[in-house]
């Protein structure tokens, strides 16, 4: 017998041999295993932090977003006073209720306020007008034709209450005056609109004074635009055509086409560009408000033709054909009128 020498036993290589494993296999060689568990942690360390940091920003968004989006709801679903409060403030009181836009009902409700009943009273006789409020102290807007002369002016709100009144500034060329309350506040005054973009067919409310009856209502629509309306220029002066003036069952006469309606006009004229309505007018409607169906002034009513019944020289009443002055003409004209008018 041969004897080997002694050895110790070795791992004898398995057949076939095992083919190269992936660097981050778990069974590879005790060496790479430790080489690919010593990076692991700092690899996934810094995925964590960028995952972090991505969560982070998302969740600041979010909170941002979310936030916004929550004080949005709550602003226009909580009726709470507070969060009315936060929502942006009408510029006057002549808002038109949401629930009410665009009906008769609403303008009315919102827009009556701002009216006002004129009486005017001089050596000629006494006559009844309309006005309308633009400032919450009391400044108000109306025909020249209604205080030319008017020795003293009374004005009823309509909540019945009565101020006196005085001139600030007139426009005879333009049948525009101003007037003031005297010891006046807290108001509701009108929000003046923009007459350039009417349209003829568009909806209006009128409000006024028709015949001493305050805050009469009436509506149309707007007939025509840029009619030229021919009135007496009343310069505040005691002459022949001032007692037909102060005549509030007469009306306000007028010239439109070359024709005269209710009355003599007198040699002094003055001719402006005027709103066309079939909303009912009457005499005491001078200076009272034509109104879109947003709540807005868009015309000073100023004149109306009323055929006289036979046998009579009082006037019949309204037929729908009204005439306003743009309040954009109105508009451009307030800072010569509160300084004292223009002639």
């Amino acid at each position: 017998m041969t004897d080997f020498p002694e050895h110790q036993p070795q791992q004898q290589p398995s057949w076939p041999p095992r083919p190269p494993l992936p660097p981050h296999d778990p069974f590879a060689s005790p060496g790479a295993h430790e080489q690919h568990t010593a990076h692991a942690p700092a690899a996934r360390r810094r995925a964590r932090r960028r995952g972090v940091g991505l969560l982070t920003a998302v969740a600041i968004a979010a909170a941002a977003v979310g936030g916004g989006t929550a004080t949005l709801i709550e602003r226009w679903t909580d009726d709470t006073p507070g969060i009315t409060a936060a929502a942006p403030s009408p510029v006057d009181g002549t808002t038109v209720a949401s629930g009410s836009k665009g009906t008769v009902a609403g303008v009315a409700q919102a827009v009556s306020p701002s009216i006002v009943e004129i009486s005017a009273s001089g050596s000629g006789g006494r006559s009844t007008g309309s006005g309308v409020i633009i400032t919450s102290d009391g400044e108000i807007v109306t025909n020249n034709h209604v205080i030319s002369g008017a020795s003293t002016i009374s004005v009823r709100l309509s909540t019945g209450k009565t101020y006196t009144a005085e001139v600030v500034g007139t426009d005879p060329a333009k049948d525009l005056a101003l007037i003031k309350l005297r010891g006046a506040s807290g108001l509701k005054a009108a929000t003046l609109g923009d007459s350039s973009g009417l349209r003829v067919g568009d909806q209006v409310v009128a409000i006024g004074s028709p015949e001493g009856l305050t805050g009469t209502v009436t509506s149309g629509i707007v007939s025509a635009l840029d009619r030229d309306v021919t009135v007496a220029r009343e310069d505040g002066g005691q002459d022949s055509s001032q007692g037909q003036q102060w005549n509030p069952r007469q009306g306000w006469p007028f010239e439109f086409g070359g024709q005269q309606f209710n009355g003599d006009t007198g040699s002094s004229k003055t001719t402006y560009k005027a709103i066309q309505t079939d909303a009912s007018l009457n005499p005491g409607n001078s200076g009272g408000a034509l109104i879109d169906m947003n709540g807005r002034i868009i015309g000073i009513n100023s004149a109306m033709y009323s055929p006289t019944s036979a046998g009579s020289s009082g006037a019949a009443g309204s037929v729908g054909l009204g005439f306003a002055i743009p309040v954009d003409t109105l508009k451009a004209d307030l800072p010569a009128l509160r300084g004292g008018g223009s002639v």
